[in-house]
């Protein structure tokens, strides 16, 4: 069957020769708007795990890796890619950082390693660290965008500008390291204008790779405060699709997509109740795509 974007597998498959999969770590990280050093909290839909829910941070990182391979997930490839997952794993001493990175490049089946931090805490000392492992490793960084509203990154308390972003993600190409970033449909205040000016300034920049999210809203967070008050709506399935059918028709067709949906946890989330079911997005897509002969980057300029 015909893909309509690049898909992520597809990408590693072409890369490795095989199928790729990733494995998830804790690398026991906190985040500079948490911790004070910007301010304190975290952004507004963030969990306090940082999306880390499905994680076990009571275990060491190289106890982490080994369980997975102990596990049947790890059956079902051969290859494989260490992703830091939750809160900013760039944000610590260098040395800190390599015996973090170290602990987790434990096995001959790992070919890759992935990183999700935010673009304030990526300076050259981090990058020429992350550049020592190229030889051996694919290197990606994940940024969290998210929008390139700076009024909404104050709003949803993101600790950073836009132009933070541009600085980080020059600083990676200029160490050839590929960049993945986040967008996320639906944050409050938003609107369909600020979906295309992001997707604007995201192909201003040479990024390598794209995460699509929905807005949802989970327990203990500031937008489950805010929503129950009446302060926040979420979106319609219809909406969420609507501009998924933008993002991917406008972005590069160069672009990786390694993602369409965000799964919030079943037990921890509040709204709206169509997260729950990822089908809807990934069936629902397709059949606009399909439907309208429409593919990547066919609108891209």
């Amino acid at each position: 069957m015909e893909e309509r974007y690049r898909h992520l597998n597809t990408f590693l498959k072409e890369k490795f020769g095989e199928r790729t999969l990733k494995i998830c770590v804790d690398g026991g990280f906190t985040c500079p708007n948490r911790d004070g050093k910007v301010s304190f909290g975290g952004c507004v839909f963030c969990s306090s795990n940082g999306s880390g829910e499905h994680l076990n941070s009571c275990k060491s990182i190289t106890d982490q890796v080994k369980d997975y391979f102990k596990s049947e997930r790890s059956f079902r490839a051969n290859k494989f890619i260490i992703y830091f997952q939750n809160f900013t794993n760039t944000y610590d001493l260098i040395e800190n950082l390599k015996a973090k990175y170290d602990a987790s490049l434990i096995d001959t089946r790992i070919v890759g390693l992935a990183i999700a931090t935010r673009p304030d805490c990526i300076n050259e000392s981090v990058v020429k660290l992350l550049k020592s492992y190229a030889d051996k490793y694919y290197v990606w960084v994940e940024l969290g965008l998210q929008t390139s509203n700076d009024n909404t990154g104050l709003l949803i308390n993101r600790g950073y500008n836009s132009s933070e972003f541009t600085k980080a993600v020059s600083l990676l190409n200029k160490y050839n390291i590929d960049v993945v970033t986040h967008i996320m449909v639906g944050l409050p205040e938003e609107t369909f204008k600020d979906i295309e000016n992001t997707v604007k300034f995201i192909n201003m920049h040479h990024i390598q790779g794209l995460k699509i999210h929905s807005t949802y809203v989970v327990k203990n967070t500031v937008l489950a405060n805010w929503y129950k008050k009446g302060k926040y709506e979420c979106i319609s399935l219809e909406y969420y699709l609507m501009c998924l059918t933008y993002i991917l028709t406008h972005i590069s067709p160069e672009i990786v997509i390694h993602r369409i949906s965000g799964d919030a946890p079943k037990n921890l989330l509040i709204a709206p109740s169509w997260n729950s079911h990822k089908k809807w997005v990934l069936n629902g897509l397709d059949k606009i795509l399909r439907d309208k002969n429409l593919w990547q980057g066919m609108y891209f300029s």
